[in-house]
């Protein structure tokens, strides 16, 4: 069975009186009447979307809520399918940055990623003009961490969120990016997409319930915790903390993770917090993503 979303459809195009009344029965009050009248509607498949769009702005609220609901049911469905599409058909390399803006769309539909790359690019452009690349790599990381979590004059100050560490939001990158928020694993990814633009080589770093980043060159290794602002960690800190956690295999965790296996960690992230918060569709998505990225 193929692993992308397909619905029953109707073939028979709605007719104009049959809009018109579909339209009267949105407005119920009903719960059930629209439940009813959502799944006719959904039988005939995304054509439907251009009719309702113009709804969404309807002075009614029900109406307009009902639309939009419908329209971004559509809307999300081809987002799942865009990333579950491209997490088959890419091996363990592929390009993290689209991995995670297309894990993105499939919650926010209408996410601008040319907005937010354009910001990342502006990030990195910053920490170009403040950068040696040809220095000391503790003063270069040095500065990126100042650059991204103790710069309130840009607006930036990243934090890794410990009040409300399982909120889904966490997990997003445009949302990280808003609300300078993040889990470790997510922060980690930002602070990749913007060493990579300044061809520095960090790699993502997966802990036994924590997530670093790792700087290493001919000359030695150099370990980043993201979520605690960047705080610079050595092998040895490294190999503490899996003894003091009662894990042996080092090389197992202190080995980079390859793209395909970072965003398998997001998304069994994900299937985590919505299961903890009781939310069955999303929990159904992301075990399609998790046997997608499992292959």
């Amino acid at each position: 069975m193929s692993a992308l979303i397909t619905e029953r459809r109707v073939s028979a195009p709605l007719t104009d009186s049959t809009k018109a009344a579909l339209l009267t029965l949105l407005k119920d009050e009903d719960p059930e009447v629209y439940r009813l009248i959502r799944s006719t509607i959904l039988a005939h498949g995304p054509a439907v979307v251009d009719w309702l769009r113009p709804h969404e702005i309807s002075p009614d609220p029900l109406l307009r809520r009902r639309a939009h609901e419908i329209v971004t049911h559509f809307a999300r469905q081809n987002t799942d399918n865009c990333f579950i599409g491209f997490c088959v058909s890419h091996g363990e390399d592929f390009d993290l940055e689209t991995g995670v803006w297309l894990l993105a769309r499939t919650c926010y539909p209408d996410l601008n990623r040319a907005a937010y790359e354009a910001m990342l690019d502006s990030f990195a452009a910053d920490l170009r003009e403040r950068l040696d690349l040809r220095g000391d790599i503790v003063t270069i990381l040095g500065t990126i961490n100042r650059y991204l979590f103790e710069n309130p004059a840009e607006k930036l100050s990243f934090v890794g969120d410990t009040k409300t560490y399982y909120h889904p939001d966490n997990s997003y990158l445009n949302r990280v990016i808003d609300r300078r928020l993040g889990n470790p694993i997510s922060l980690c990814v930002l602070y990749m997409l913007i060493a990579k633009r300044l061809r520095l080589p960090i790699t993502g770093v997966g802990m036994p319930g924590h997530f670093i980043c790792r700087h290493q060159s001919a000359v030695g290794e150099h370990y980043i915790d993201v979520f605690n602002k960047g705080r610079l960690l050595s092998r040895n800190d490294c190999v503490k903390f899996l003894v003091s956690t009662g894990h042996q295999s080092f090389e197992l965790f202190l080995t980079p993770m390859s793209p395909r296996r970072i965003l398998l960690r997001m998304c069994s992230n994900l299937h985590q917090i919505y299961t903890n918060l009781g939310r069955a569709p999303e929990c159904e998505r992301f075990q399609r993503y998790i046997v997608a990225l499992s292959k």
